[in-house]
């Protein structure tokens, strides 16, 4: 979800009002994602890089994520939807992680679509852990594609299909790189704020017409 400062600067506003206009964006997203009937929904919504920005801005986004919680959770056991997250969020605040234990609690049960957040997450640390959970448990000949899926996070979610970077930036910054290895990749000019159901019913549709062969004719 990328372009949130841009979309303020262009408005002449501080970044701190781009980033409220991206968790509008979030909840009109993760709607239509649901009606869309799309499966899982995976956002990221901070990066273990994030930590180099301001003190100032860290804070804003701390305070958006908790807003996000305490007005859409509700919405979210309502409509049955399970959260997820991804990446170590316990390094966060105490209020902001007990908000978001809270919350995964809360929507445990549920049954329908999957909506996980990354939140202090980087893949090649995810990778790193991986490694080392397998290396002081299995032989090396025993660690093979399986056995290092089976430590990811995205572990019990279903196989990335569909990857969406905003803004016009063109690259993966650190996110999802092994479970993108065959997903489709989509680079949109269009700044996350301004995102919305129509756009998420372009790229699925975008997605629908290409041609998926996983090295095979």
């Amino acid at each position: 979800m990328d372009g949130n400062g841009r979309w303020a600067k262009r408005r002449h506003l501080p970044r701190a009002a781009g980033h409220k206009a991206g968790v509008e964006a979030v909840r009109a997203v993760t709607r239509a994602a649901r009606a869309m009937g799309i499966e899982a929904l995976t956002l990221y919504a901070f990066s273990s890089e994030n930590w180099r920005r301001p003190a100032e801005e860290i804070g804003d986004l701390m305070g958006l994520l908790k807003f996000f919680i305490r007005h859409d959770l509700a919405e979210l056991v309502r409509e049955n939807v399970r959260l997820r997250v991804l990446g170590d969020y316990r390094r966060f605040a105490g209020d902001v992680v007990a908000l978001v234990d809270d919350a995964l609690a809360r929507t445990a049960g549920n049954t329908g679509p999957i909506l996980a957040i990354a939140l202090n997450y980087g893949a090649q640390a995810e990778l790193a852990a991986a490694a080392r959970r397998l290396a002081g448990r299995l032989p090396p000949e025993a660690i093979d594609e399986a056995a290092i899926e089976a430590e990811l996070e995205t572990r019990d979610l279903p196989p990335l299909d569909l990857l969406v970077r905003t803004s016009g930036e063109q690259r993966l910054s650190n996110f999802l790189l092994w479970q993108a290895a065959y997903a489709e990749l989509l680079f949109v000019e269009t700044l996350w704020p301004d995102f919305g159901a129509d756009d998420l019913a372009a790229a699925v549709d975008a997605f629908a017409r290409r041609q998926r062969r996983y090295g095979g004719l």
